[in-house]
């Protein structure tokens, strides 16, 4: 099951967090939005991504936070679900005693 986090940040550290989140195994699709959440630029992160293609996608973040103050990255995981909604369900669905 898949599950969406999004992440309002700044220009300029938008190309650092896009970098932590191609290390995080989970993550399987990155968007950067507007601040209203028009969808600036999109791409797929998978395991094995090699160089060649890492290259042009941080060329084109970098430019991205040159030109925006704010935007927000939405990403996509593959997790069953969150950690916080996770304890919730095991909370509602604990036996009677």
């Amino acid at each position: 099951m898949a599950y969406k986090e999004t992440y309002n940040i700044s220009g300029e550290n938008l190309l650092k967090k896009v970098k932590e989140l191609f290390n995080e195994t989970n993550v399987t699709k990155i968007t950067i939005a507007d601040k209203h959440e028009k969808e600036i630029i999109s791409f797929p992160v998978s395991i094995g991504i090699i160089g060649l293609f890492l290259a042009p996608v941080f060329a084109a973040v970098g430019a991205i936070a040159a030109i925006v103050a704010e935007c927000k990255i939405i990403v996509e995981r593959k997790d069953d679900l969150p950690k916080d909604q996770e304890e919730n369900e095991e909370k509602n669905n604990s036996p009677l005693v």
